[in-house]
């Protein structure tokens, strides 16, 4: 391995997925795939190691999910390098990748089209931005500009937003339910989907998200 070489950690809990993968990394040779995970756990430990340079996360892991895994590894392995790799064609999943510290975004879809460019741009300290979240996000710009709406800055739902805050502000499930009437399963059923969007763990997260998003006071 030359001094050149890319040391690459790949993680994915799909075996199959990994193992294509690694053919069209190992296939170049200036990329080397050292180290494979199957979650996102097995991932921030292996990225801990010290001689890992680029980390591949799927977004959808067992255990820690991508975004929470990249969270982790950031302050954790600062040095690491990370590039997401995702099923999903959505700028909302983008923008919270970069937020967990990623600096690309590659789409499963295309992987062996995109994903050698992309590990050679986050390695020479550029972002990789897949084409089509390029076009989505100028053409919602310019059609939430013509309608006069606000543009998002959130993955969360209107009312997934009014739970939060509800939370935030130190409400129980009961408490949220009697006010939005509703029933305290669909309460829970909301908070879960918050928290697995957002890969939190618990209220003080929730609470800090709350606050950031402009949802909630200090």
């Amino acid at each position: 391995m030359g001094p050149e070489t890319t040391r690459i950690l790949l993680a994915d809990d799909h075996n199959l997925v990994r193992r294509g993968l690694r053919l069209i990394l190992d296939g170049e040779p200036d990329l080397q795939v050292v180290a494979e995970a199957a979650d996102g756990n097995q991932a921030v430990e292996l990225a801990a190691r010290g001689d890992i340079d680029l980390a591949i996360l799927d977004i959808a892991m067992p255990r820690l999910t991508g975004l929470q895994a990249a969270r982790e590894m950031s302050r954790r392995s600062p040095a690491v390098r990370i590039l997401m790799l995702s099923m999903y064609d959505n700028e909302q999943y983008f923008f919270e990748a970069l937020k967990a510290g990623a600096a690309g975004y590659v789409l499963k879809s295309v992987a062996d089209r995109d994903l050698v460019e992309a590990c050679r741009a986050v390695r020479r300290g550029e972002p990789f931005v897949y084409a089509g979240v390029v076009t989505a996000l100028i053409k919602d710009y310019l059609q939430r500009n013509r309608n006069g709406q606000r543009i998002p800055d959130s993955i969360l739902t209107p009312r997934e937003e009014e739970i939060i805050k509800l939370i935030a502000e130190g409400n129980s499930a009961r408490d949220i339910a009697e006010t939005l009437v509703i029933s305290a399963k669909t309460v829970d059923r909301h908070r879960a989907n918050i928290m697995q969007k957002l890969g939190m763990h618990d209220r003080l997260d929730l609470t800090r998200y709350a606050i950031r998003a402009g949802l909630a006071q200090p």
